[in-house]
C-alpha cells in the first residue's frame, strides 16, 4: 500500500472549491454534508461573486451594477434547504442578495473554508493522477506574494462564466472617439449624464443598461440584431412571473405538446403586457428559442422616447454610428456594449477542459467525459431558463455524493452520447449564438440531477400519502425545497416551506395595512 492509499483510507477526500460566489458556498456546504473536507479559494477579500457589488473594476473582478435586482423571484431563486427571510423583497436587490448568501455561510459555518486573496494560477493533475485521480492547485497569496501549492482529492470550479467579456469586432468602432464600455465593467450610470448613449445587445444587461442609464442620459439608442420576446417580473395578480409559471404542470403540458403551440401560449401571454410587434421587439425566432429577456420598465422607457430601439450597426464614425437601415451617420457620445462572455478557464492544465466556440463538452454540464477520475467537476456553467443557484446547489450535491463513493459515473461512451443529444438539442430548438451552448430548462436539469442521488420528488407516490403536497409540487411553482423532501440530508422543513410559499411573498408585500 502507498503513501497516497494510506491518506485516502485515514482521512476524508479533501476538495478544492474556486470561488466563493453563491454557488461555491453551495459546493462547499454540499460537501461538508458528506463529511468531506473543504477549502475554498477566493481571489477577493470578500464572499458573494458577482453580487457583491464593487466600485471600481480593480484586477478585473466583475460585479453587479450598483442598480441590480435579480431577475427571479426570491423562492425560485433560494437553497434547497434555507428559504430567503420572509420580509426581503420577492425580487432582491443586489446587497440583498449578498445578505443571503452570507446568512447562508453563517448558518452551515462555511466562512472558517474560506481562503480569502488566493489566486488560482494553475489546476493540473498530480505526479499520481492516474492512480489516485488527485489535482494540484497552485495559488498566489495575494497579501504576500508567495506562490505556493497544495494537492486535493477532487476539484469543483464554481467561478461562473461571467469574466471575460467579447467585444465585436464592428467596423469603425476602433477609430470612435468616445467612450466604449462593455457591461463587464459598468457600475454606475452617472458618467452618461446628458449624453446620447448606444447600447448594443438585447439580453438581460443589456436591456438593464439602457433602462438605467435612461435615468440620466440625454437619449439612449438600443441595437438589436434578433429582437427579443421580454418577460417581466410582475406576473398575475401581481405575483411573480417565474414562479406563476415555473410548474410542473406546464411542464408536463409542454412536453406533450409541440414546439409550436407551447411558443403561441406563452407569446400570447407576454403580448397581453404589450404588442411585441408595434414596439419593434418582436423577432422573427419563437419565444422559447432564445434565453429569456427579463425587464419591467423597457416598454415604459420605449413608450416614452427615453429608450428608442435600432437594428443592427453596420458601422462607427469618430462620432457617431451607421444603422443598417440608415445612409446617415447617428451622433452619439458613448457606447456600452452587452456582447456576452467568452467561456474560458486559463488557470486548467491544458487539455482537460477545451472550449471551442463558446462550447464545452461536459456530461451534465460539469464532468470532463474523457478523465479517468470523476474527481475535477464545474458546477454552474449553465444558463437556466430559470434560477441558477437551486441548479449549482443540485450538481455539488451530485458531485459530493461522487467523492463519497456513493455514486458513479456511467461509461465515457454513454457520457459523450448523453453530451451530444445534449448539444443536438439545444441546437435545434436555439438561435445561433455563444450564449445558447449551455442552456437547460430548470425543472427537467434540477429532476435529472435530483435523479442521480435518489432526490427527485416521487409524485405518484405523494399523490396517495400526502395528497395536499401532491397537488402543491404539481399545480404550485416548482420550489427548490421539493429536493429535500427525500434523498440524501432531507430537511424536515421542506413540506412545510412549499406550502406556506404564498404566506412568504404576501409577507414582503403586505407592508401596509390597506382596507378590507
Amino acid at each position: 500500500m502507498g503513501a497516497d492509499d494510506a491518506y485516502r483510507i485515514i482521512e476524508p477526500p479533501r476538495i478544492a472549491i474556486i470561488g466563493s460566489g453563491p454557488c461555491g458556498l453551495a459546493a462547499a456546504k454540499c460537501c461538508l454534508d458528506e463529511g468531506l473536507r473543504v477549502l475554498i479559494y477566493e481571489k477577493t477579500d470578500m464572499i458573494g461573486g458577482l453580487w457583491c457589488y464593487r466600485d471600481s473594476d480593480e484586477e478585473d473582478i466583475p460585479s453587479v451594477m450598483k442598480s441590480t435586482v435579480i431577475n427571479t423571484s426570491k423562492e425560485m431563486s433560494a437553497f434547497s434547504d434555507f428559504p430567503p427571510p420572509a420580509d426581503f423583497p420577492n425580487f432582491m436587490h443586489n446587497s440583498l442578495m449578498l445578505q443571503y448568501f452570507k446568512l447562508y455561510a453563517e448558518k452551515f459555518g462555511l466562512m472558517p473554508h474560506v481562503r480569502f486573496r488566493k489566486e488560482v494560477t494553475k489546476i493540473r493533475r498530480s505526479s499520481c493522477y492516474e492512480r489516485s485521480g488527485r489535482w494540484c492547485v497552485d495559488f498566489t497569496d495575494l497579501m504576500t506574494g508567495q506562490t505556493l501549492s497544495e494537492t486535493f482529492d477532487g476539484v469543483l470550479v464554481a467561478t461562473g462564466h461571467h469574466t471575460f467579456p467579447i467585444v465585436p469586432e464592428i467596423p469603425g468602432l476602433i477609430n470612435f472617439d468616445g467612450s466604449v464600455t462593455h457591461t463587464h465593467s459598468l457600475k454606475k450610470v452617472q458618467q452618461y449624464e446628458d449624453h446620447t448613449v448606444l447600447v448594443i445587445g438585447i439580453g438581460n444587461s443589456a436591456v438593464d443598461a439602457a433602462v438605467e442609464i435612461s435615468t440620466v442620459a440625454k437619449k439612449v439608442y438600443l441595437s438589436t440584431r434578433r429582437g427579443a420576446w421580454l418577460f417581466q417580473r410582475v406576473g398575475p395578480d401581481g405575483k411573480p412571473f417565474d414562479a406563476s409559471y415555473t410548474k410542473r404542470s406546464l411542464d408536463y403540458l409542454n412536453r406533450i405538446m409541440p414546439f409550436s403551440a407551447s411558443c403561441w401560449y406563452m407569446e400570447r401571454e407576454l403580448n397581453k403586457h404589450f404588442d411585441h410587434q408595434i414596439y419593434g421587439l418582436k423577432p422573427q425566432h419563437r419565444v422559447f428559442s432564445q434565453h429569456p429577456t427579463i425587464n419591467d420598465a423597457l416598454p415604459n422607457k420605449i413608450l416614452s422616447g427615453t429608450v428608442i430601439l435600432r437594428e443592427d450597426v453596420e458601422r462607427f464614425t469618430e462620432n457617431g454610428v451607421i444603422f443598417k437601415s440608415d445612409d446617415a451617420a447617428t451622433e452619439i457620445d458613448s457606447v456600452v456594449l452587452a456582447t456576452g462572455y467568452e467561456i474560458k478557464f486559463p488557470f486548467l492544465e491544458e487539455g482537460i477542459l477545451p472550449v471551442t466556440n463558446n462550447t464545452v463538452h461536459l456530461y451534465k454540464h460539469m464532468f470532463p467525459p474523457h478523465l479517468p477520475h470523476p474527481t475535477l467537476a464545474v458546477i454552474a456553467l449553465v444558463q437556466v431558463v430559470g434560477a441558477v443557484f437551486p441548479v449549482a446547489e443540485a450538481q455539488a450535491r451530485w458531485y459530493a455524493s461522487i467523492m463519497k463513493g456513493q455514486s458513479r459515473l456511467p461509461s465515457k461512451e454513454v457520457m459523450l452520447l448523453d453530451i451530444k443529444k445534449k448539444s443536438d438539442e439545444i441546437n435545434k430548438r436555439y438561435v445561433p449564438s455563444s450564449r445558447h451552448t449551455v442552456q437547460v430548462d430548470y425543472i427537467p436539469y434540477l429532476d435529472e440531477l435530483a435523479k442521480q442521488i435518489g432526490a427527485k420528488p416521487k409524485l405518484h407516490k405523494l399523490f396517495f400519502t400526502d395528497p395536499k403536497l401532491f397537488w402543491a409540487l404539481l399545480t404550485g411553482p416548482s420550489l427548490p425545497y421539493q429536493y429535500r423532501l427525500r434523498g440524501p440530508h432531507t430537511w424536515n422543513g421542506a413540506r412545510k416551506a412549499i406550502l406556506t410559499y404564498n404566506d412568504r411573498v404576501l409577507a414582503a408585500l403586505n407592508t401596509r395595512k390597506s382596507a378590507e
